[in-house]
């Protein structure tokens, strides 16, 4: 799929079903099941914190600094400490306020006062409006790229962007899918039990019918999709570290960290990602699960809420894990329904015989369309219009669907 000028078939699959592309080369280096090993020897909460105020100290030379601010515990804590340890500086604390989403902008509003932010909040109206610009950025087929408006707006602040990017993967972040998984699975299940149930915690990622969105040509299999991800899970970690082992290896290493350093290098900026620093990246994995995730009270980053307290900010910080949050149920009523059926009356991924015509007229004008159907409808658009952008060569990147 990196390749412009064809269209892999395992990597659209790939990015259909699992929402990534493990054949891009990522940033990151991919883990083991030895690197999420327990070692009673990494318990050290100052440690994480000196880790990351030294990464802060170290890489950040500007008078004035962007972060990227849900209001959530990671994004707060990186404004915390990077107030603690840049205590003058101009801050500007940038948020996303979708249209009839849940509206997290005031929670953070007051976390950018507390620590003497200048908050900016980019109001959404049509969120897939340039999607074309932002696909011709990153040159892969996604829809979901909040963060190009981010990075879009950081730009005319400062020099350098702050997120909070690492804090799930390494620090147990994902809660609502860790308790359906338990709830799914025994110490006794097998490895491809667990990957079955990993796959059920996942579920807005595809949808009931997912092998009849692809024609023959595209040679789509649950077994392959099996096999990506059995090695996560055949190993003699306990299940919430081979549950992180696979998340870690899933969409932080092939979405959400190169999509994210593809547009920060477009707009020729810097990144800083506190939370990914060479040494959290190798030791935060082997502290031992029980001191980052309460598995009774469906609490995860135990280290980072810690932080937290220790910034008085956490107070301010809900429990529920929401981060940029989009209405795609709204997005589709108001702009993603009518664009569908304006790109796929005549698709080009159709023409090609890889997407299944049939799929598209079955569930495309359904009155009540499942949010997964949804999530789908999207991946494929953003599908259609990277083939229109770099195979067709029939739409530019300064094409608006507004």
């Amino acid at each position: 799929m990196e390749n412009n000028n064809q269209l892999d078939n395992s990597s659209l699959v790939n990015i259909l079903t699992l929402r990534y592309d493990p054949a891009i080369n990522p940033n990151l280096i991919p883990k083991t099941s030895q690197d999420f090993s327990e070692d009673k020897n990494f318990i050290n909460i100052q440690k994480i914190e000196d880790s990351i105020c030294n990464e802060i100290q170290n890489k950040i030379n500007e008078n004035e600094i962007s972060i990227a601010l849900s209001g959530g515990v990671d994004s707060t804590l990186m404004l915390g400490l990077l107030r603690k340890v840049k205590p003058t500086e101009k801050i500007h604390a940038v948020s996303i306020k979708f249209r009839n989403s849940v509206d997290e902008t005031p929670a953070a509003s007051k976390i950018a006062e507390k620590f003497g932010a200048e908050h900016h909040v980019i109001h959404l109206e049509n969120y897939l409006s340039e999607l074309p610009k932002a696909i011709s950025i990153i040159k892969l087929p996604f829809w979901d790229l909040h963060w190009y408006y981010v990075v879009k707006k950081a730009k005319t602040l400062s020099k350098i962007l702050i997120s909070g990017d690492g804090g799930d993967e390494l620090f147990t972040g994902y809660t609502f899918r860790y308790k359906k998984f338990f709830s799914l699975t025994s110490e006794n299940s097998s490895p491809l039990e667990k990957v079955k149930a990993y796959l059920e915690c996942h579920e807005r990622d595809r949808v009931p019918d997912q092998s009849d969105i692809f024609t023959k040509t595209c040679n789509f299999s649950w077994e392959n999709i099996y096999d990506r991800l059995l090695p996560f899970f055949d190993n003699n970690l306990t299940r919430i570290n081979q549950v992180c082992l696979a998340d870690y290896n899933g969409k932080l290493l092939y979405n959400f960290n190169p999509i994210n350093t593809r547009i920060i290098d477009y707009f020729q900026m810097n990144l800083l990602t506190p939370l990914l620093n060479k040494e959290l990246i190798s030791s935060a994995s082997h502290i031992p699960s029980y001191v980052k995730y309460n598995q009774k009270t469906n609490l995860g980053k135990l280290p980072l809420r810690t932080l937290l307290e220790k910034c008085d900010a956490s107070s301010l910080v809900g429990k529920e894990k929401l981060g940029f949050n989009v209405n795609t149920l709204d997005l589709w009523k108001e702009n993603g329904y009518d664009l569908c059926k304006y790109y796929f009356d005549k698709s080009r991924l159709i023409e090609s015989g890889l997407i299944n015509k049939e799929w598209i007229m079955k569930h495309i004008d359904s009155s009540e369309l499942d949010v997964k159907y949804v999530n789908k409808f999207l991946g494929l658009l953003a599908c259609e219009i990277w083939y229109r952008l770099f195979i067709t060569n029939d739409m530019s990147s300064n094409d608006t669907l507004d």
